[in-house]
């Protein structure tokens, strides 16, 4: 039996530079492939849209759980890879691309994820993965 013991999730290859240049240590998206990950695993960092594979790793420093996105910035401030004008126009186009509901009435919240990293660390040279990475991520495994 496998041993889950991190994560991988695609970053559009300009976000990059935030992490490894400019020191932001908390990443954030929609909460997907989340349920096994705790304190002391790995984050490997996916460089997608061009020269893709992993460029680098860090220590999953812990894992938080929001309804509000936005909440994320009064908890890390700056340390959040990506600005507030950012978070709110990703927001907006999930919104905008969500389906019809059948049912009235609202649908169930979104969840939110941050994982705050630490001891990132950029790779020398871009490893290829032997299998794919989907947008929503996926787990590590020895």
């Amino acid at each position: 039996m496998t041993t889950i013991t991190g994560v991988t999730f695609p970053i559009p290859k300009p976000y990059m530079t935030r992490f490894f240049d400019e020191g932001r240590t908390v990443f954030v998206k929609p909460a997907t492939v989340f349920k096994e990950l705790k304190a002391g695993m790995k984050f490997v960092f996916y460089q997608s849209h061009e020269d893709t594979g992993y460029v680098g790793e860090a220590r999953i420093k812990q894992v938080l759980l929001a309804d509000d996105l936005l909440t994320f910035f009064e908890t890390f401030g700056d340390a959040v890879f990506l600005a507030r004008e950012e978070v709110r126009a990703y927001v907006e186009n999930q919104e905008r691309w969500q389906g019809v509901r059948v049912r009235k009435g609202e649908g169930k919240k979104k969840t939110w994820m941050a994982l705050e990293l630490e001891g990132v660390r950029r790779y020398t040279d871009i490893q290829k993965p032997t299998r794919f990475v989907p947008v929503g991520g996926k787990y590590l495994r020895e």
